[in-house]
């Protein structure tokens, strides 16, 4: 391993030490370099974006364990212009990194905290962990990964006040799918525009036990849809708005999703837990939105969709509304039993083997082997 105090950085947050931090960062991810950079607990004033540019193609490829450890040590950015602070650009397949303990802290005039992307089809950047680290008060996204970033985890992450938003997945604008991205226990909070926003087509990632709190607009952005949610909270998001009546969801979703145990709590311009448009199948399980003060009217959910989408909301708790004709399947929720479809047209009809019942104009149950093609299709039960 090497540390930066080898190549001259002080650590004191007063001098710049943006040139001994990148002179160290060459040395440790150069070919047959140790992999691994050790930064000391201090406060490193950084000038210009630290980068770590792979070479192009297999020369550049690195795939030993690799990467940059900085318990106790700060990054405090007096980078101007939007340049990132700290970049990894992968222009080979890279495997295997590790940024653990580092804390940085922005100005707002740069760009993002941390910087990942591989906009290549042939090349990768995978398997990789961010660990408790912490992003505040950058310009830019607090961190960004974007392209062929895949099979990724962030663990006790914290990214707060960033003036766009915690963070940004998306696959690449050239070139590059991300996917199978998952985050333990972070926390999205006080950001400018969202708590994290997924993007450019982009679907395949999971949070798990994350909190998303006071952002200001919505704690979560899923234009394409989300793999997975599981005991994530959601709390006084929409900062930005004006009132109650003009915020929105913690949480707003196209496609599709599966949300299990997640909450949503406000006393003020949070709405509701989720806002849906739902194109393929949304699942919540033991999910609840409920508020106080100026929030007493918040809810769990608003859903729309496609026709040949699905909605399942097990034991949750909370108002849901449904628009524009969309049905959801509800089931032990606070009316209790299970809310089928009435009419002879609806989503969700009892089924009963091949048959299918729903409940007429003038209030009669009727039976059906098939699908209905009207109101009065059917025998009457018990004509």
């Amino acid at each position: 391993m090497l540390s930066v105090v080898a190549f001259g950085a002080i650590g004191d947050g007063s001098a710049d030490d943006t040139a001994a931090l990148q002179s160290a960062v060459d040395a440790a991810f150069a070919p047959g370099g140790p992999g691994f950079l050790i930064i000391p607990p201090g406060t490193y004033r950084v000038s210009r974006t630290l980068r770590i540019h792979t070479r192009q193609g297999e020369r550049g490829d690195i795939t030993r364990n690799h990467g940059i450890t900085g318990h106790g040590a700060r990054l405090l950015s007096t980078i101007a212009g939007g340049g990132n602070v700290l970049e990894f650009i992968s222009h080979s397949t890279v495997r295997f990194l590790l940024i653990e303990g580092l804390d940085i802290l922005g100005s707002g005039r740069e760009g993002d905290g941390i910087h990942l992307a591989c906009e290549h089809k042939e090349h990768f950047l995978y398997n990789f962990c961010l660990r408790d680290v912490t992003v505040q008060g950058c310009g830019g996204d607090g961190c960004r990964m974007i392209g062929n970033v895949f099979e990724g985890q962030l663990i006790n992450c914290y990214f707060r006040d960033n003036k766009r938003n915690g963070l940004t997945l998306g696959h690449g604008m050239k070139a590059g799918i991300l996917s199978a991205i998952h985050a333990f226990g972070c926390v999205f909070g006080q950001n400018g525009q969202f708590g994290a926003a997924m993007v450019n087509g982009c679907y395949d990632a999971g949070f798990h036990g994350c909190y998303f709190l006071l952002n200001g607009k919505y704690g979560l952005v899923a234009e394409n849809g989300c793999t997975l949610l599981a005991h994530c909270g959601f709390e006084n998001n929409h900062e930005s708005a004006a009132s109650f009546e003009a915020g929105g969801a913690g949480m707003m979703l196209q496609g599709f999703a599966t949300l299990i145990g997640c909450t949503a709590y406000s006393m003020f311009k949070q709405q509701r837990l989720l806002q849906a448009y739902v194109v393929g199948q949304l699942v919540m399980i033991g999910c609840s939105g409920s508020g106080d003060a100026r929030a007493k009217g918040a809810g769990l959910a608003r859903i729309g969709g496609e026709k040949r989408a699905r909605a399942t909301i097990i034991g949750a708790s909370g108002a849901i509304e449904y628009q524009n004709g969309f049905e959801g399947l509800e089931i032990g929720g606070a009316s209790g039993g299970v809310g089928l479809s009435a009419a002879w047209n609806g989503a969700n009809l009892a089924r009963l083997g091949d048959y299918r019942l729903w409940v007429d104009r003038r209030g009669r149950l009727r039976l059906k082997k098939g699908a209905p093609s009207g109101d009065e299709d059917g025998t009457p039960v018990g004509a």
